[in-house]
């Protein structure tokens, strides 16, 4: 039984260049591109597709530098300012 909807993709780099977009645990990517920016807009098309969720993106040093939630998602850590 699934527990929530638990739609993540992590943008990676790929050690023979370019950047991956790869789902939690799984070994290959779901797609490959040159740029960061490439990888981190088709990470949010493949999880805003199946119906939101987390992308997260790692720098090249394998660290997470940021996270970001795609509607419709839930966001876990909404901003508080309400402009």
């Amino acid at each position: 039984m699934a527990v929530g909807n638990d739609n993540r993709r992590h943008v990676v780099p790929n050690e023979d260049g370019g950047w991956d977009v790869k789902a939690p645990g799984a070994e290959r990517a779901s797609a490959h591109t040159d740029t960061q920016k490439q990888a981190q807009d088709r990470a949010r098309e493949i999880v805003h597709n199946a119906g939101g969720g987390e992308v997260v993106t790692h720098g090249r040093d394998g660290r997470i530098r940021d996270s970001d939630t795609v509607a419709p998602g839930n966001d876990p850590n909404p901003p508080r300012d309400k402009k």
